[in-house]
């Protein structure tokens, strides 16, 4: 066998009381202002609750965007943008499943890239990095 390192750009914290890492994590990256990207089951549940509660008890601010459902597109991307522009978040965190994740990524891209998503079909377009992200996947389905 080849000896190799691989070191993934992806952080993965998995297990009991990962949930409860979340305000540290968002610390250990900087965070300052986060946009919690969350459905409105996760919210309903209290899980949105939950995250806010232990980010601001990191000391940060967070805002709570919940205009999209299931399947998101690119109307719902883009009223995450417009929501998030004038708040200057600096991390964004998705939580929930795959559609939540999905929203999350869709704002992060616009919003540090501009325009809207047609601009970017084809490959190569991407000039500017995203801004650090944390994913909170709620289910096992594809949102993992």
């Amino acid at each position: 066998m080849v000896p190799f390192e691989f070191r993934p750009l992806t952080r993965v914290s998995f297990g009991t009381g990962a949930f409860e890492r979340l305000g540290r994590v968002a610390a250990e990256i900087g965070a300052r202002r986060i946009l919690l990207v969350a459905d409105a089951g996760v919210a309903q549940a209290g899980h949105a609750d939950t995250a806010r509660r232990l980010l601001e008890g990191a000391g940060v601010d967070v805002f709570l965007f919940q205009g999209f459902g299931a399947n998101p597109d690119s109307a719902m991307v883009e009223s995450g943008r417009a929501f998030a522009e004038p708040l200057g978040v600096n991390v964004i965190v998705g939580l929930g499943g795959g559609s939540s994740l999905d929203c999350a990524k869709g704002i992060n891209f616009l919003l540090t890239n501009g325009g809207v998503m047609a601009d970017y079909r084809g490959y190569g377009k991407v000039k500017k990095p995203l801004l650090p992200m944390i994913g909170v996947p709620t289910t096992a389905g594809t949102g993992s």
